[in-house]
């Protein structure tokens, strides 16, 4: 994980609010059954504005569902420019300004947020590194009235670590590119089970306990830790399907598994504990828009998260991220054909 971890700060070395960099593996030689189903855009490159937003949460709820606390970063949307050359895409983002007025109800929230995604025919895999500071809680028993601060806590900072591998059954006839990076473009409604590897590093610390001593009353003081940090890896089978109508699509994508688990934390007084559980790991994304010849667009909403367990609360984080597009391709020319791939000597 020190090793994962090294390479996503290298990342991020910059000042930019976000970073994606996207990757689609070359074709390798004719596949006339997926040829009739997958049309790809071999000599054209494009460029795109893009709206995006993500975000590291996490809750407490009682197993009865009786109580829930809901910690959420202020943080706002970024905008910026998205470009796919070379056979490489790459998108480069900025925050946009948080208004005063939401920083008084929300508090302020500081965040590094990266994130590598290689896609191909067959498999993908995601690596990305979180790291948020500040949050605000919402308790739905006790809402604050109108116009009135949330309670927040600027002493809490989360870091998310890992990488998510997947692979897809059905490539031939099913495109989640088609649909995410829009390299190629689907043409009959497909869809094709899953399987999916998750291997994560969750770390939480505060100055003090999470919860407040009434709040204790409730969730007990088995959680009133102040700083936890669990180890998770899962296997989940998964499902996806596109629903195709002319150019415009529907995606839909789940993945449900057990996740095993490596816990530790400190308790507010000082007291340490370990354990190992079993629970759950979930990832889904929702995608939807038009991928025509020239033209293409989309909304999509991407998230997973993995649950813990506390005698009778359940600790959860969720890695979210949602994201608006426009874009129109163009016909390479000149030095633009090449691929980046042409720059890796391969050796028989």
């Amino acid at each position: 994980m020190r090793l994962l971890l090294v390479i996503c700060l290298f990342l991020a070395s910059g000042i930019c609010a976000a970073q994606e960099i996207g990757i689609t593996a070359p074709e390798p030689s004719k596949d006339s059954i997926r040829n009739g189903h997958i049309q790809l855009f071999p000599n054209d490159f494009f460029v795109y504005p893009v709206l995006k937003q993500r975000t590291l949460s996490f809750e407490l709820e009682k197993t009865d569902r009786s109580r829930l606390l809901t910690y959420r970063p202020n943080n706002t949307y970024s905008f910026g420019l998205g470009v796919y050359l070379f056979e490489v895409g790459a998108e480069l983002a900025f925050a946009i300004p948080v208004a005063e007025r939401k920083t008084d109800l929300f508090g302020n929230s500081k965040a590094r947020d990266i994130q590598l995604n290689a896609l191909g025919k067959k498999f993908g895999l995601d690596a990305y590194y979180q790291r948020y500071r500040g949050f605000y809680i919402t308790d739905r028993d006790n809402e604050p009235g109108r116009d009135l601060p949330y309670p927040q806590r600027s002493d809490i900072i989360s870091r998310n670590i890992g990488l998510t591998g997947s692979y897809i059954f059905n490539y031939k006839k099913f495109s989640l590119r088609s649909v995410y990076n829009f390299s190629e473009r689907q043409i009959y409604r497909r869809g094709s089970f899953l399987a999916l590897v998750n291997l994560g590093r969750f770390t939480l610390e505060a100055d003090s306990s999470i919860i407040d001593p009434s709040q204790q009353i409730d969730f007990g003081s088995d959680v009133a830790f102040q700083k936890l940090r669990y180890s998770t890896f899962s296997v989940a089978p998964g499902y996806s399907y596109n629903l195709i109508y002319r150019s415009f699509f529907l995606n839909g994508t789940l993945g449900i598994g057990p996740a095993h688990h490596w816990i530790y934390y400190k308790q507010e007084g000082g007291a340490e504990e370990r354990e190992i559980g079993i629970n759950s790991f979930v990832a889904a994304r929702i995608g939807i828009g038009y991928n025509g010849d020239r033209i293409f667009g989309g909304i999509s909403f991407i998230t997973q998260g993995s649950n813990v367990k506390f005698d009778e609360v359940r600790f959860s984080n969720n890695n979210a991220s949602f994201k608006i597009l426009m874009g129109y391709r163009f016909r390479e020319f000149g030095k633009l054909k090449k691929r980046a791939w042409d720059a890796i000597p391969l050796k028989l």
